[in-house]
């Protein structure tokens, strides 16, 4: 095994582990003897715990990050914008279980580095332009796009992280849910909502 491979091995084991156990949970014995090297080894790639835990968050981070910024790429209408935002942290969480239960886990590591509250703070940014301009557009004083960006995509990671576990409704519905409160209000709620950009998913097959 190259050093490379051996990095990448130790980076999935320890991501693994820090999903099932958290960081404190975890120790540096046991990512060695999950990848039958002894801890010198992994003390050489990541200096230690913390170093490996650090590498692991930032490339949860990224990789989040990109889904939700590429689902803000495309030119269309907000409350499209708003509905791919929300599919994709709910798909990051259906496939990168362990990635997202890494993120909102609370550890002395992860706030040094920043954490789910610097992940939120990163997210609002992506989508504080795009609200500064609908505001300006309808009269509003884009000064408070900011503090709406927060708002929004506080309450969309924060449904993710309860989703996490209780995984029902399907993420297409939750979705759905989100943007009706978000775009609606609770005075405009609608009853059965649905997604206005994503084809809703085939009905599920008969139990």
């Amino acid at each position: 095994m190259t050093g490379k491979q051996r990095r990448e091995q130790l980076l999935d084991i320890g991501r693994t582990l820090f999903a099932e156990r958290g960081f404190d949970g975890t120790s540096i014995e046991e990512i060695a003897a999950r990848a039958r090297v002894s801890k010198p080894v992994v003390y050489e790639h990541f200096g230690g715990k913390e170093g490996l835990y650090a590498v692991v968050v930032d490339r949860e981070m990224e990789r989040l990050l990109d889904s939700i910024t590429n689902a803000l790429g495309s030119d269309t209408h907000p409350r499209v914008l708003l509905e791919h935002a929300a599919l994709a942290l709910l798909g990051y969480i259906e496939t990168s279980t362990d990635g997202f239960r890494i993120l909102v886990r609370d550890s002395p590591v992860a706030q040094s580095i920043g954490g789910f509250a610097s992940l939120i703070s990163d997210a609002a940014s992506q989508v504080e332009y795009l609200l500064a301009a609908e505001f300006s557009s309808r009269g509003f004083d884009a000064e408070y796009a900011p503090m709406y960006s927060q708002m929004l995509v506080g309450m969309v990671a924060l449904t993710g992280q309860w989703w996490l576990d209780v995984r029902t409704p399907d993420k297409h519905e939750v979705a759905a849910h989100l943007v009706n409160l978000a775009w609606n209000g609770l005075a405009g709620l609608e009853q059965s909502p649905t997604l206005n950009g994503t084809p809703s998913p085939p009905p599920p097959p008969p139990k």
